[in-house]
């Protein structure tokens, strides 16, 4: 029995096994403890979420270079079947790696971040976790309107960034142009409505006019971009019923519809309290010419 035990404890495979337990577990209490004593002080969101993130990936790593190292010796026997089985498991696993491949894109290219608003597959919502394989996000629109959360958590393979566009609404430049059409009657005071809009426009939008543009213009030194105008504007144009305003601004991409709720609250007021020197206009036919009737009454 006891030299049954020597043999067990002194088998080099049991050796290697204890090895690798040993390791791994001192590498995982090393990251864990670093999460919880170090990362988890850092006060900023992202830096504290990329910071435990990486040292997850730092783990992995370690652990499969360690059962490397441990069974080196063990594997030069079977590189030729390794090949061979590695070139079926990749195609099995194509979606696997392309996904794989997408998460190193996706975190060494910028596409995004933890935190951003994105649209990916067809799929618009905020990134709440950008796993290995997959992308974790809360969902905005859909049956809700405006850029409102639903409730629904999304997971979109990483894959999705090497096949379909990928949309930031809130990367180097987190602001976004928004406008909003307003109709008024023919023989309204065109003048005093075009500078009444451009007055509100800047009462509600115009604090974001410097920010945006700081950020408009670090975009231009980096890549080919004309100047954009960020101040609220107004341009009008006239159709069938009606002269057409738009009031163009710019707006936070989180504060849509809520900014474009107050701008249209002060619009209505500022209408009214011109007592009809400015109306709203609304769809209005004109019949140009009566149809004959032909009434034949039979006694």
């Amino acid at each position: 029995m006891d030299e049954q035990i020597q043999k067990f404890l002194f088998n080099p495979i049991v050796g290697r096994l204890a090895t690798i337990f040993l390791g791994i577990a001192i590498i995982w209490i090393i990251i864990k403890a670093l999460q919880k004593n170090l990362f988890s002080k850092l006060k900023d969101n992202e830096n504290r979420y990329r910071a435990k993130k990486f040292s997850s990936f730092i783990g992995v790593t370690l652990s499969i270079l360690l059962l490397i190292i441990v069974f080196s010796d063990k594997l030069g026997g079977l590189t030729v079947a390794l090949g061979v089985a590695g070139a079926g498991i990749a195609f099995a696993l194509q979606e696997v790696i392309a996904s794989f491949a997408g998460w190193i894109a996706i975190v060494f290219g910028g596409f995004y971040k933890s935190g951003d608003r994105v649209q990916l597959g067809g799929i618009k919502g905020d990134v709440m976790d950008i796993g290995v394989l997959r992308t974790t996000i809360m969902e905005t629109g859909q049956w809700v309107d405006g850029d409102l959360y639903n409730g629904r958590i999304v997971l979109i393979a990483n894959s999705f960034v090497f096949k379909e566009p990928v949309f930031n609404y809130s990367g180097d430049f987190p602001f976004l142009w928004d406008e909003i059409k307003i109709p008024i009657q023919y023989g309204s005071n065109y003048d005093k409505a075009k500078a009444m809009f451009e007055q509100i426009g800047k009462e509600v939008a115009g604090d974001l006019t410097e920010r945006s543009k700081q950020k408009w213009t670090a975009l231009q030194r980096e890549y080919r971009l004309e100047d954009s105008q960020t101040e609220p504007m107004v341009s009008l144009i006239a159709n069938d019923n009606w002269v057409e305003f738009t009031l163009r601004y710019v707006v936070s991409y989180k504060k849509r519809r809520v900014t474009k709720t107050e701008l249209f609250t002060k619009i209505l007021k500022a209408v009214e309290a011109t007592n009809g020197e400015i109306k709203f206009a609304s769809a209005t036919f004109q019949i140009v010419e009566v149809p004959e009737f032909n009434v034949n009454i039979k006694k």
